[in-house]
């Protein structure tokens, strides 16, 4: 294990450690699983979900409150060997309609030996193409990981074990929408997205390897409901934080949206960033 790693473990099981002394939420109690014909399914007492895809269906949950602004926490053991084509996701979306919000983390499969990918985005009144991608510095099949997604007035922060990887900031100030108004739901899904998931759809699902399965656990969410402190709802970017966000941009990204000058014109927040040199 190299020095750099290693600092990153060490750091990520510290932080792991303070989450897991405290009690996650219920699956029973928490969400339903909402489609896929028997192929989502709740063990251990509420705190384990299966999700499952073959070749008829994939399958997902959704949580049975709805949250304006909180933390969310999840753990996630994602389909291993080869997975190319299969989309397992943890998100957050307001009720469906042209104007709905919404925060993404799609862990985008590959072929046997290559990194995941984590595919985010943020939607507001319906308009998103804000994505940014990073490969992930572990193998999420192996064990499983800590990523959450902390939701203020303030930001959004999406972290991959306690390791801030993206933030998006409120910049309504200069004309950037930012989601503030609409509760959202949390969901979990695993779905068969060939057409675009490995390297822009260039590699298929390879059938013969499913059923797929992705494993939940130790779901935790911290509302304006919950009981106790609320540091979520004030937390702002540190230096040290600064400095997780360079290392992943550097080291791990391998998409951002604000560079993509064929896909998308230059919008207000990349100009802003470019100029200030913030993340």
């Amino acid at each position: 294990m190299g020095n750099g790693v290693a600092v990153i473990f060490l750091f990520s099981l510290l932080l792991a450690r303070s989450f897991l002394a405290a009690s996650a939420d219920n699956f029973n109690q928490d969400v339903g699983v909402t489609w896929g014909d028997g192929r989502g399914q709740i063990f251990n007492g509420g705190n384990l979900i299966s999700l499952t895809l073959d070749k008829i269906s994939g399958s997902g949950f959704q949580s049975k409150n709805e949250y304006l602004f909180g933390r969310f926490d999840v753990q996630m053991k994602l389909v291993p060997r080869n997975s190319a084509g299969t989309v397992t996701t943890f998100y957050l979306s307001s009720d469906p309609s042209p104007t709905h919000d919404e925060i993404d983390l799609e862990f985008l499969g590959n072929l046997s030996g290559s990194p995941y990918t984590v595919h985010t985005n943020v939607y507001t009144q319906g308009k998103g193409n804000r994505e940014q991608e990073f490969d992930l510095w572990f193998d999420p099949t192996k064990d499983f990981h800590t990523y959450s997604i902390i939701w203020n007035p303030q930001r959004i922060i999406i972290y991959v074990d306690y390791i801030p990887i993206r933030v998006f900031e409120n910049e309504e100030a200069i004309g950037v929408p930012f989601a503030k108004s609409q509760p959202m739901r949390v969901y979990g899904t695993i779905w068969d997205g060939e057409q675009w998931a490995t390297r822009g759809g260039q590699v298929k699902t390879d059938w013969s390897g499913a059923p797929f399965t992705a494993y939940y656990r130790n779901f935790n969410v911290q509302s304006a409901n919950s009981v106790g402190n609320k540091p979520w709802l004030t937390r702002g970017i540190t230096t040290k934080d600064r400095n997780w966000l360079r290392w992943a941009k550097r080291n791990h990204m391998i998409y951002n949206y604000c560079t993509d000058r064929n896909r998308h014109t230059p919008r207000p927040e990349c100009h802003r960033r470019r100029k200030s040199r913030s993340l």
